[in-house]
């Protein structure tokens, strides 16, 4: 059929006028298509399959030395041989009479590698070449994958490499000793000594005090001279009654100087954050919340404290043991003191600022916080109270057949409290520190009451745990 106008075939067999469409060039689709159950064959896996087979006859080039066809074949991290990070071991390798066969990698496992670099195989039965079927294993036990994070922990592992938890209950005494090992051994807890606490005898200086004896000493010496020579008493009736007046002031002192200097406290003027300059020193009254190391109190256990103290007391008789070495008869001695203190903060009343306490990091602290009888022990009521016996074993003390009180304080988070230090600003940060020179009280002369120094920053709270004593 000739004509002038061009004309094509359809692969139909239809003629249509017109010159054939120029095939258009397509883009590259990618497409996914599911891929079928091949039981394990990586024959029947396709072009992945192909990735994994290797020919045996040798054709695979190596870098240097002969290719052994009866060893484990080595080749990249796809074709089942070893890498530096880990050793595929190969397995039943199969060959039929010299003719070009397949080697498949069926099972991997991790493994040393020898001098050669090669994986060291354990091998078990019977083994031949040629056409026969050789299976190799690893012999024992896999040991567990350590964690990734390089720590290096002992005890038991679990199926995933970290440590085993075991369930069940603790053992009461060990972690008792544990979180009082963890609390004395932290340096932001300060533990304040029975030393540290104020004492008239102490506090007073020795020097004058010996100087004291020794006039009240040379007195007596004069006052007998003179009336066993001149039968005249008025130097030794005088003598006598200074030292009286001396004893009587001394014993005051010693008995009632704390309240007084809890008195003084109280009556020192509260300073305002706002206006405080840097170095002056202050007292700030408010409200008290926990830094980043609470506490927790010995006995009651009582959470989020920023100062514990508890304190063990013994009654000592005509024939009983004394509970220190100071320890005098028929009074009640000091055995064993446990008093902690971290840093905290304070929000001023007046201002509404917050600033930082810092009596954590071994930091000198004065404490005047009231105690409560929690648990009184004698003779009638020993073995009615198992908290406090339990609670002396995990101290290693012994109670025997003493007569013991054990008091308890502390101040709570939220509890109100009277701080005494000096302001420090930095950066924007407001801190009270510990002064360095000591703060003298001065003489209450209308109270009869000598001088005393306040060392460290001063702590004020007003019985704060409120406890009754508990029934046993």
């Amino acid at each position: 059929m000739g004509s002038r106008f061009p004309s094509h075939q359809l692969s139909s067999g239809l003629y249509v006028s017109g010159r054939p469409e120029q095939p258009k060039e397509r883009t590259p689709t990618m497409s996914s298509v599911a891929m079928p159950y091949t039981g394990g064959d990586i024959k029947k896996s396709g072009e992945l399959g192909k990735m994994f087979v290797t020919p045996a006859d040798g054709s695979r080039s190596r870098k240097s030395g002969p290719i052994n066809s009866n060893a484990p074949l080595r080749t990249g991290s796809f074709n089942g041989a070893t890498s530096h990070s880990g050793q595929l071991n190969s397995g039943n390798r199969m060959t039929s009479g010299g003719a070009p066969g397949y080697v498949s990698m069926k099972k991997t496992n991790s493994g040393p590698l020898n001098k050669h670099g090669e994986p060291m195989k354990k091998s078990s039965g019977p083994q031949a070449g040629g056409g026969n079927v050789s299976s190799r294993q690893n012999s024992g036990p896999i040991p567990p994958i350590l964690p990734t994070t390089g720590l290096i922990t002992s005890g038991p592992l679990n199926s995933a490499g970290a440590p085993r938890k075991v369930s069940g209950p603790l053992d009461s005494a060990g972690s008792i000793k544990l979180q009082n090992y963890s609390v004395v051994n932290n340096q932001a807890v300060t533990r304040i000594n029975q030393c540290d606490e104020y004492s008239f005898r102490k506090s007073f200086p020795k020097t004058i005090f010996w100087s004291i004896i020794l006039l009240f000493l040379m007195g007596f010496i004069a006052g007998g001279f003179i009336l066993g020579a001149v039968r005249n008493p008025i130097l030794l009736v005088v003598v006598v009654v200074l030292f009286a007046i001396v004893s009587m002031v001394f014993t005051w002192n010693t008995c009632y100087g704390r309240k007084a200097i809890v008195g003084y406290i109280s009556r020192y003027p509260d300073a305002e954050l706002r206006t405080a300059k840097d170095g002056q020193f202050v007292k700030v009254s408010g409200v008290v919340t926990c830094g980043n190391v609470p506490l927790e109190s010995s006995f009651q256990k009582v959470p989020r404290c920023v100062y514990t103290v508890t304190s063990l007391y013994e009654y000592r008789g005509w024939d009983s043991k004394a509970a220190n070495p100071e320890h005098r008869r028929f009074s009640w001695g000091l055995r064993t003191l446990e008093r902690h203190v971290s840093d905290f903060y304070i929000s001023d009343f007046q201002s509404g600022l917050r600033a930082l306490v810092k009596t954590g990091y071994g930091a000198r602290v004065t404490p005047y916080v009231e105690e409560s009888i929690v648990v009184d022990i004698d003779q009638s009521n020993r073995n009615m109270s198992p908290e406090f016996v339990r609670w002396l074993a995990q101290r290693n003390l012994s109670s025997d057949d003493r007569i013991m009180r054990l008091k308890e304080g502390y101040i709570k988070e939220g509890s109100t409290v009277s701080v005494m230090g000096v302001v420090r600003r930095n950066d924007n940060v407001l801190m009270i520190v510990p002064p360095p020179e000591p703060l003298s009280t001065g003489c209450q002369w209308s109270k009869c009451i000598l001088p005393a120094s306040l060392e460290g920053i001063v702590l004020r709270c007003e019985d704060s745990s409120k406890i009754d004593v508990i029934p046993v």
